[in-house]
């Protein structure tokens, strides 16, 4: 189990490794390019959460960071829900998820590369 643990933690410090990683193994058996973007997007979205809720905490100092991704996530499912409620009158809860899951990936993304940087410059400032 501590293996396991590990594991994870290596793969969320560099996030780019799992998702290279699922991209080229999903490509090379299936061969589309599409569904295994899609697939390493989405397995990555997971390792992105946890390693940008940690670079919030190393550079604001708090233990607020996946406490504050949750939250966003929440209402960002709350709005698309509300929207595809007023357009189509009811909601489709598997496209909500897809939807909220691919926009963390891209906004998690962003915000890794950010906080990469602010918590880089400031190492290098501090020494």
């Amino acid at each position: 189990m501590e293996a396991l643990v590990s594991s994870f933690i290596v793969l969320a410090m560099v996030p780019i490794i799992p998702f290279g990683l699922i991209y080229f193994i999903h490509y090379q058996v299936k061969r589309d390019k599409r569904a295994a973007l899609k697939l390493a997007m989405d397995v990555t979205t997971l390792f992105l959460i946890f390693s940008v809720s940690a670079l919030f905490n190393n550079v604001f100092g708090s233990t607020f960071g996946f406490y504050l991704i949750l939250i966003i996530l929440l209402v960002v499912g709350g709005l698309i829900g509300g929207a595809q409620t007023r357009l189509k009158g009811k909601v489709d809860g598997r496209k909500l998820l897809r939807v909220v899951w691919r926009l963390a990936f891209a906004g998690t993304g962003v915000a890794y590369v950010l906080l990469f940087l602010i918590s880089f410059i400031t190492y290098i400032t501090a020494a």
